[in-house]
């Protein structure tokens, strides 16, 4: 099974685009997750879409939108609208503490780490 995070941007206006997925995919989306992190003194978070695999090709998407959405002590009104697609699809929204992604030299690294992640707590099958 291939699974790849197709990065759509950092959350400024790109999490319209994640947001818009969620709804015309209900039907295959397995996680909404939040990855919160700490970048240059700063709370932020990456969102995604889990979808589950294709039926041929076996792919499984990871749609992101990486460590663009600031965190506050009240939510913004892009950690709203995320909350807000999940209850639309009847998910919770899974939220993980990770390093950011400037610990990796290559962003392709931070993502293979993040799947390693997200397989062993089983959120993503494992490697066949």
């Amino acid at each position: 099974m291939i699974q790849r995070f197709i990065e759509l941007g950092e959350g400024y206006s790109d999490i319209y685009e994640l947001l818009e997925i969620v709804k015309s995919n209900k039907h295959r989306l397995a996680h909404l997750i939040m990855l919160r992190t700490v970048k240059e003194d700063r709370q932020v978070a990456s969102f995604v879409a889990v979808l589950h695999p294709t039926a041929e090709g076996n792919f499984q998407p990871l749609y992101v939108c990486r460590e663009g959405i600031v965190l506050k002590q009240s939510d913004s009104k892009r950690v709203e609208l995320f909350k807000q697609a999940a209850e639309e699809a009847g998910k919770e929204i899974v939220v993980l503490d990770v390093k950011p992604s400037t610990t990796f030299p290559e962003t392709a690294l931070y993502y293979q780490h993040l799947i390693g992640i997200l397989r062993m707590n089983r959120f993503i099958p494992p490697m066949q």
